[in-house]
């Protein structure tokens, strides 16, 4: 299908990428910060890839090389004035930050987004949600075997924690 689609086949094209779509989106959704700026950054990695198809090494799995096209197109649209979910609000009685805090419990993805660094979220995220094998990540990272490894472990032992402390704090609202 590569080879088609290499050849011009726009059907092969769309027949390639159309098993990775939701997939990139729902990871574009996680570095976007709206739906808007997701699907802007899907389209734009849908037209990189068919504009450079023939850059693709058949080296890397196809998805390597369009997830790494796709962080490339999400930290393009990132701006300055960028919100992240943990500056909407300042005050710790604001009702925006009970709703965050909330959102918090119910979607540990989010509480991630918050506590991890970029690189270690979006590993972390191609492992268990898109179930990527190690190579592949440290391909589409551009980062070795070793630094995926070990970042993993400290993503997991870092969600380890904050969800050790979220079973606290449910506990010590239904027993306070």
């Amino acid at each position: 299908m590569i080879e088609a689609a290499r050849k011009g086949s726009a059907a092969a094209f769309a027949e390639l990428v159309g098993t990775y779509r939701d997939g990139l989106l729902r990871f574009l959704l996680t570095r976007s910060a709206s739906f808007a700026d997701a699907e802007d950054a899907l389209q734009d990695t849908l037209i990189n890839a068919y504009r450079y198809l023939h850059s693709y090494d058949a080296q890397w799995r196809f998805s390597t090389w369009l997830y790494r096209i796709a962080i490339n197109n999400a930290a393009k649209l990132k701006t300055a004035d960028t919100v992240e979910l943990g500056e909407l609000a300042d005050e710790e009685n604001d009702p925006l930050s009970h709703c965050i805090r909330h959102q918090d419990r119910q979607n540990l993805w989010l509480s991630a987004r918050r506590r991890l660094s970029d690189e270690v979220y979006t590993a972390m995220w191609l492992r268990y949600v898109e179930d990527m094998s190690i190579n592949d990540i440290a391909a589409v990272l551009e980062r070795s075997l070793s630094w995926t490894k070990v970042n993993l472990m400290r993503g997991r032992k870092t969600l380890e924690v904050e969800l050790d402390n979220l079973a606290t704090d449910v506990k010590s609202k239904a027993y306070g």
